[in-house]
């Protein structure tokens, strides 16, 4: 390889490197706050079975034989008037979802505001727990929907484009600077 071909890939392989650290650069810093965001909502979501005040622990019904529960629009009953009866504020809050646990006798009722959850017995309709999903709040904020959908569809392509071209570059960067190495320890000084 002659002087003037060596510096032209040298130069080429050096151009390249700089303007994908630039790109690298400019990248992970405008995806750092959604990337630290998605990390720490994720360790407490990973958590959520195990802690408390994230999650209420699911409770146990007495019977798991569906024939001897109540119908569910009666237990969607019982589960908002606890939910009033318990926080008045409340008496306005719709049901969001139920949650049929027919292994564990029970059934949590999700409501719309507030991350609301009402656990109650599907055979005797006791309440078994009112208390707050504050995993709910945060997996809203762990996927940006807290904001809005279209907000949350956005973001979270972005977040994952950019994750793969931080790391297409990232490997050019590792590579390409053992191949300027390379290129550099193969030139002999003589030449």
């Amino acid at each position: 390889m002659s002087k003037v071909e060596f510096k032209s890939k040298l130069d080429s392989y050096v151009v390249s490197l700089r303007r994908f650290r630039v790109w690298h650069r400019w990248l992970g810093s405008s995806l750092a706050l959604l990337l630290v965001l998605s990390a720490l909502t994720g360790v407490l979501l990973a958590l959520k079975k195990d802690v408390a005040i994230l999650q209420p622990p699911t409770q146990r019904g007495e019977s798991k034989d569906l024939s001897e529960w109540q119908s569910l629009d009666q237990l969607a009953e019982l589960a908002q008037r606890a939910l009033v009866a318990a926080q008045p504020e409340q008496a306005d809050n719709t049901i969001k979802r139920l949650d049929v646990r027919p292994t564990k006798g029970m059934v949590k009722v999700l409501f719309e505001q507030g991350f609301w959850e009402v656990q109650i017995d599907g055979q005797n309709g006791a309440i078994l727990s009112i208390a707050k999903r504050h995993s709910d709040w945060i997996e809203a904020l762990h996927d940006l929907s807290i904001v809005s959908d279209a907000f949350k569809l956005v973001s979270m392509n972005f977040l994952g484009w950019g994750l793969l071209v931080l790391s297409l570059t990232g490997l050019w960067l590792w590579y390409g600077a053992r191949l300027v190495r390379k290129l550099k320890r193969r030139r002999s000084p003589g030449a």
